[in-house]
């Protein structure tokens, strides 16, 4: 199912560890429209910009999967609301991350967090809710 230009609901469900565990991943109608909301308002205008596809590491999960993950208890992922992206290099995550801090300082896009997660393994970023905007580094 194509969500947004470039991206399709499949890239934010597909889980190896989901996979492994024989763990059904599908989100409920709810779920998908974050999906798309997040990839239309956020993704999409970082691709644009970015110029280059994006890998989705992680993006919805069950309440199983994200245990199965030691993911957060409140994580947005379990509502669609968030995506973990990278690329093929520390390197290149970084100069992604650097881009996205960019078009969240021009106010070209508007994000929840904003996460470099150990040292460029990968990006999340999340729709805006609890937070606005908020950008950290997580080692």
């Amino acid at each position: 199912m194509k969500l947004a230009k470039h991206f399709r609901l499949e890239e934010f469900t597909y889980s190896k560890t989901a996979e492994e565990l024989n763990i059904e991943n599908i989100p409920g109608e709810q779920e998908i429209n974050n999906l798309r909301i997040l990839s239309i308002t956020i993704l999409e205008p970082i691709r644009e910009v970015y110029g280059q596809p994006m890998i989705i590491s992680s993006g919805y999960r069950t309440k199983l999967l994200n245990e199965a993950l030691n993911g957060a208890e409140n994580s947005q992922h379990l509502y669609g609301e968030a995506a973990d992206i990278r690329q093929k290099t520390k390197e290149e995550n970084k100069r992604l991350f650097n881009i996205i801090c960019e078009m969240i300082k021009r106010k070209e896009i508007v994000v929840g967090q904003l996460i470099n997660e150990k040292n460029y393994s990968w990006i999340h970023i999340s729709l805006p809710g609890k937070h606005i905007n908020q950008i950290l580094n997580i080692n």
